[in-house]
């Protein structure tokens, strides 16, 4: 969804200062399955309604790809008490905004209001799980957004390239399929296809219902019941994704796109899931090699010898496995062959060195300042709450994994280093202009 809504952006960061502190929150299931959680932080007068589901690009079946993204957008269109097109109307005539996205792993939708329209919040989600109206005339409609989107996020030069790490990089698990699918399946699903969709996954005991910010803990848990209760919880979703064979011998392959004139080269390496301790070693590992241009890649290849114009290292963070990417776009007639030298050059320091105590100290202010960034306003907090109970299975790293980061030693990240980022566990995908005519 378009970030499109302003209001209230102002007071959605009010309340908190730049330190770190403990967030409360009480939890509760309802009768149907829906686990409920609530932050109540009275000092600005705003509220945060979202609903999680646990479903992503990943829970598709074959030639079925995209459905949950397609979905994201499908679940705006109305409900049997809300007309058509009049979702996206109620929410900013009443002072609020509202967003949606779809990962891999899950769905997420949210609602700022002022805190009096707490009501409205709850009523909206409610009529979002509870009956949404699912027609051909909105799968009409949703199927040409949904083409825009690709074409202005996919269609653009580097777009593709998330896409191609997906598909070289996995062999038999879905995360090998984009997030937002092939539109020939979107193109070909059937109303019945979609419905049948919404009832498998859309179900309370598939969700987690956040709600942060001005509010009073009894009444808002009466009116979550009152909205909430009434759903039928559907049968427990069961997933058994195949197992991908450790990369054991480099594989190299070429992509090409027609929408750009400078190549690149990406080294890209499958990894155990977010929730894993190695995963948090590894985020200290990509900020090191290049979180800001003080970082090891960025000083040595862009700053210092000018044989890039841009280096990135990226731990995307997914629930079954992470990906750890490795990036750059070549500086004049620099080969990529050179640019992934220089980087692996870096990387083996770090498997047999330890990195200094400045630099592990700078680590951690990085990622406490982050840490702190993100729980800054209620919708950061009401979005962590949900992302550590349906992603990582512990709410409370939202008040400890400030701490887990500080107790990743440097030996840590030297041997984390060394145990996943050889050449030999990785694809290396050269990332050119156009197709050799040969």
């Amino acid at each position: 969804m378009k970030k499109s809504l302003l209001s209230l952006a102002l007071l959605m960061f009010v309340g908190y200062s730049s330190t770190a502190q403990k967030v409360e929150f009480e939890e509760f299931d309802l009768d149907n399955g829906l686990h409920v959680i609530l932050h109540q932080d009275n000092t600005a007068p705003v509220v945060t309604t979202t609903v999680m589901y646990d479903v992503g690009g990943k829970d598709r079946e074959l030639n079925r790809t995209g459905f949950a993204h397609f979905f994201e957008h499908l679940l705006f269109e109305g409900s049997e008490n809300i007309e058509r097109g009049e979702f996206m109307k109620i929410i900013p005539a009443n002072g609020g905004t509202f967003n949606a996205t779809t990962s891999q792993d899950r769905t997420y939708y949210y609602e700022v209001f002022p805190s009096n329209k707490l009501e409205l919040g709850l009523w909206l989600e409610s009529e979002r799980m509870l009956h949404p109206v699912i027609d051909q005339v909105g799968v009409d409609t949703q199927n040409e957004v949904v083409k825009e989107e690709k074409r202005q996020s996919y269609d653009r030069p580097y777009g593709k390239i998330l896409e191609e790490i997906g598909k070289n990089l996995f062999e038999v698990h879905p995360y090998k399929d984009p997030n937002i699918g092939y539109m020939k399946d979107l193109d070909a699903a059937t109303l019945d296809q979609f419905n049948a969709y919404f009832d498998k996954y859309y179900g309370p005991n598939n969700a987690v219902l956040v709600i942060a910010g001005d509010l009073d803990i009894e009444k808002t848990t009466g009116m979550v019941k009152e909205y909430f209760g009434e759903v039928k919880p559907r049968p427990e979703v069961v997933r058994n994704f195949p197992k991908e064979i450790p990369i054991a011998e480099t594989k190299k392959v070429k992509a090409y796109d027609a929408n750009i004139q400078i190549p690149a080269i990406i080294a890209a390496y499958r990894l155990p899931g977010q929730a894993s301790r190695d995963a948090f070693v590894l985020d200290m590992i990509s900020t090191y090699l290049s979180g800001g241009k003080s970082s090891v890649l960025y000083k040595k290849i862009v700053d210092e010898q000018k044989q890039a114009l841009q280096v990135q290292a990226v731990n995307l963070g997914q629930v079954d496995y992470n990906i750890f990417a490795l990036f750059a776009l070549p500086q004049g007639d620099v080969s990529l062959d050179v640019l992934l030298e220089e980087m692996d050059e870096e990387i083996k320091i770090m498997q047999t060195e330890l990195i200094s105590e400045r630099d592990y100290q700078k680590l951690q202010n990085q990622f406490e300042n982050r840490f702190v960034s993100s729980n800054s306003s209620v919708a950061g907090i009401a979005s962590s709450l949900a992302t550590y109970y349906m992603l990582y299975g512990d709410v409370n790293l939202i008040n400890n994994q400030l701490d887990l980061y500080k107790s990743i030693t440097r030996d840590e990240i030297r041997d984390v280093a060394a145990k996943y980022l050889s050449p030999n566990q990785r694809v290396e995908i050269q990332y050119l202009p156009k197709k050799d005519d040969k």
